[in-house]
């Protein structure tokens, strides 16, 4: 039979693997505040949402560990700069060995720029102010805007990307994904739109009996699948 997704019960299940609640509490991810959200530069998001494009499908470690040349190569992000990134500047980035060199992945910076640019015209205010306004209880909307007027950030990216940007979020790793499947609210790798809402709604309904952000439910539904989490 499945085991319900008690908030209970996953506490205490990984709360057992763990020296004291400070060491746990220690181990689990924050998410920022509505306002640090806002006091953001739009050049941060810009610089999360890239880094996220390049951490799909090679080792995060090795990007971040290139961050700072690109830091330096793409003049701290500013978005105003870069949306306006030609084919001339991109096959100069090209030639750049300090940085990964991947030109699809380099053309997504200039989308980005872009869109951030559009949310703030559309908004009235800075790309924090947006991701702060955003409910965290439609966190596949934002998903889905996210896969729809941004580059690249489809898949498991929209949810990477505002976990760097550090806008609360839950993650569908594999681990989250056998917890929600042990629980019976989804039989398989939820992609359809259905199954995303009841995904949803059972996060807002552990975050109302816990009061805990939804980075911090995924991590325990990771950690009572996956100790090594």
């Amino acid at each position: 039979m499945p085991i319900t997704l008690d908030y209970r019960y996953l506490y205490d299940a990984v709360r057992a693997r763990f020296e004291s609640d400070a060491a746990l509490e220690a181990f689990l991810p924050q998410a920022l505040t509505p306002g640090e959200l806002e006091r953001l530069g739009d050049d941060r998001y810009l610089s999360a949402m890239t880094r996220r494009v390049f951490h799909a499908g090679v080792r995060h470690t090795m990007v971040d560990a290139k961050w700072p040349e690109f830091e330096k190569a793409f003049q701290g992000f500013a978005p105003e700069a870069l949306a306006r990134l030609g084919p001339e500047q991109i096959e100069t980035h090209m030639r750049n060995e300090r940085i990964i060199r991947d030109r699809a992945k380099i053309r997504s910076i200039p989308e980005n720029a872009r869109f951030i640019l559009d949310i703030r015209r559309e908004r009235g205010a800075g790309f924090g102010a947006f991701l702060a306004g955003w409910p965290d209880t439609d966190t596949i909307g934002l998903w889905r805007l996210l896969a729809k007027r941004g580059a690249r950030l489809g898949g498991r990216s929209a949810a990477g990307f505002l976990r760097l940007a550090g806008k609360d979020t839950f993650l569908l790793t594999s681990d989250v994904v056998a917890r929600l499947q042990a629980a019976g609210v989804v039989e398989r790798e939820p992609s359809s739109q259905c199954d995303l809402h009841a995904v949803q709604d059972a996060f807002n309904a552990l975050r109302q009996e816990s009061g805990r952000p939804l980075c911090q439910l995924s991590a325990l539904m990771a950690l009572s699948i996956n100790p090594g989490f």
